[in-house]
């Protein structure tokens, strides 16, 4: 019986992965914690926990009819973000993935009412930097699959999806690490002046309602009241959090929902991206399971 051994809600930011020294310019000559929190995350979780496969439930994969799992052997090339070429140009990545997982999810997705969830693996299906930016730092030998963020999925849709995982999870004998991988808070700042809110600090956060809403996310996460979270969700939508919070809203339920007692690890602060809010959280399985009636 395979088991998630642990989960994260990542940012994958596009300075991650800019040459030092123009990362830091950007940020007043001082480093980002988004960049040293995933080397810290791959010495002291990934390395540690050896996970047979990662699960990118990927808020920059955008579908409309239908969730969609990449069922690749093995996914390589070049990659150019179409958003932004100039820091993100031909860069290589090389991905082994795991098809008969991605089918198995398909398989139970078939059998569970109302879950559309297909597994593609066609050699030109694009790929997004919500995952490639995390391979750098986090990559060992472990598998790789994405999932997407349909943009038409309500609530309960991504509540499904999340425990179709689960399930397909626990009829594998893979020990699994998800990524919900995107940002909380998402609005930009204008084009004219976003160059004056390139740096980390919160203060450059779009709105103080954009602001507390965030701090009022990550306090819950910490104290392990994702309860709360979720029951909070259509508040948090006022401040336009990336993908509808898609990403955290499949990675929760997968763990159990409002059930679930995972209290957060900080592997960075709370930082600025040009007005959008951006933090690594991460979370252990307990001792007693994801869920509070296992404790």
């Amino acid at each position: 019986m395979g088991e998630i051994i642990g989960a994260g809600v990542l940012a994958h930011v596009p300075t991650i992965v800019l040459p030092d020294g123009e990362r830091r310019a950007l940020n007043n000559g001082e480093e980002s914690t988004l960049y040293t929190g995933l080397h810290r995350l791959k010495r002291e979780v990934f390395d540690e926990l050896k996970p047979d496969l990662v699960i990118v439930l990927d808020s920059h994969w955008f579908t409309t009819v239908e969730f969609v799992i990449s069922a690749h052997e093995r996914r390589k090339g070049l990659y150019t973000s179409d958003e932004l070429p100039r820091g993100m140009s031909s860069v290589p990545y090389d991905i082994p993935g795991n098809p008969e997982f991605a089918k198995l999810v398909g398989r139970i997705a078939d059998n569970t009412p109302e879950c559309w969830i297909t597994p593609v693996d066609n050699e030109h299906l694009p790929i997004t930097y919500a995952t490639t930016n995390f391979l750098g730092f986090l990559q060992g030998d472990e598998a790789w699959i994405s999932l997407s963020v349909c943009q038409t999925a309500e609530p309960a849709d991504f509540e499904t999806v999340g425990r179709v995982l689960a399930e397909a999870v626990a009829q594998s004998d893979l020990r699994v690490v998800l990524i919900a991988s995107g940002a909380l808070s998402h609005t930009f700042h204008t084009l004219r002046t976003l160059r004056s809110h390139e740096a980390a600090g919160e203060e450059h956060i779009f709105s103080p309602a954009s602001r507390d809403a965030d701090h009022s996310v990550i306090d819950a996460w910490l104290r392990g009241d994702h309860a709360s979270v979720i029951s909070g969700l259509g508040a948090f939508l006022a401040v336009k959090p990336e993908g509808r919070f898609g990403h955290y809203q499949m990675m929760v339920a997968a763990l159990g929902g409002t059930e679930c007692v995972a209290e957060g690890r900080l592997f960075s602060e709370y930082e600025n991206a040009i007005g959008t809010g951006q933090v690594h959280v991460w979370f252990d399985r307990p001792a007693g399971g994801w869920t509070k009636e296992k404790a």
